[in-house]
């Protein structure tokens, strides 16, 4: 925990004990939880952590392999071939060659599979974003860390990634997947946790400010808001109000930072109608 707190990264004993699993037992982290709460961080941090390379896979709706693990490099082969013409080379030899690994464009997942010198972190971000397929591929690489090139064969990790995956939920993942992984859920943090990591993030922050910023959105965040914020949002709010010169929050100030923390039209809506005026004393209670 000590070690993350070094690098900005307040963690709790739960999240550093699997962290720590990770690099002991090789498998694959699962990390779940809202959306803003430092489940990237994580993998950035670890990465720090062992001085290794970074290597992210950012999901979303229609990702497939030639996006994230691998995609030929047609205009060479095809220039290959030209250059081959006339040279008496058989169909195989041909074929031998354009599908080497000279012609091989590496994308995240071959890339850490690929690794020459040590075990990068890979961090596949938001895998809920993807769709059932591309999650199924996903398992060969979460089992064996190796990956199937049909042109090629089956290609082997020759130092196993510490593969971190990210969920906000936004469907269920398979069974299958949750099998091969460990778990972590990671929740709103408590006031005094928060507090910690304003501390730790705006370590310049005048102590009165940070405790009634952290108080105002943690009084958001109980309000039935369609996207409540999260502790990335805490901070660009406590940024912002800092660089506007404040040194303590009122109403004036909440309303010119809200869009820091309220991230839909429906969700301000829902602010005004509690009244701003309302939250700032909630805030500052004690």
């Amino acid at each position: 925990m000590r070690s993350f707190e070094r690098l900005g990264y307040i963690a709790d004993r739960s999240l550093a004990t699997a962290v720590y699993l990770i690099t002991k037992l090789r498998k694959p982290l699962l990390i779940e939880g809202h959306a803003g709460l430092g489940k990237t961080e994580v993998a950035k941090v670890l990465a720090s952590l062992l001085g290794t390379e970074l290597i992210r896979l950012q999901c979303y709706e229609g990702l497939d392999v030639s996006s994230a693990v691998y995609e030929w490099n047609y205009q060479k082969q095809l220039l290959a071939i030209k250059i081959q013409e006339g040279t008496g080379q058989t169909v195989e030899e041909k074929e031998r060659h354009i599908f080497s690994r000279e012609f091989l464009l590496e994308r995240p997942l071959l890339k850490s599979i690929l690794a020459q010198d040590a075990s990068p972190v890979l961090l596949i971000d938001e895998i809920d974003r993807a769709d059932e397929a591309f999650e199924a591929f996903l398992l060969e690489l979460l089992s064996d860390f190796q990956i199937s090139v049909p042109e090629m064969g089956t290609i082997q990790a020759r130092h196993i990634p510490y593969v971190i995956l990210t969920s906000n939920r936004t469907r269920e993942l398979s069974d299958a997947l949750k099998r091969r992984c460990l778990y972590h859920w990671i929740d709103y943090p408590s006031f005094e946790k928060e507090m910690r990591i304003v501390r730790a993030r705006l370590p310049g922050i005048e102590e009165e400010l940070s405790t009634q910023l952290v108080r105002f959105v943690q009084a958001v965040r109980v309000l039935d808001l369609d996207k409540p914020p999260g502790v990335a949002e805490t901070l660009d709010c406590a940024q912002a109000v800092v660089s506007l010169g404040k040194h303590h929050l009122d109403a004036q100030a909440i309303e010119d930072t809200l869009g820091c923390v309220v991230k839909s039209m429906e969700d301000v809506a829902k602010l005004s109608a509690v009244g701003i005026d309302k939250l700032v004393p909630q805030s500052l209670q004690g």
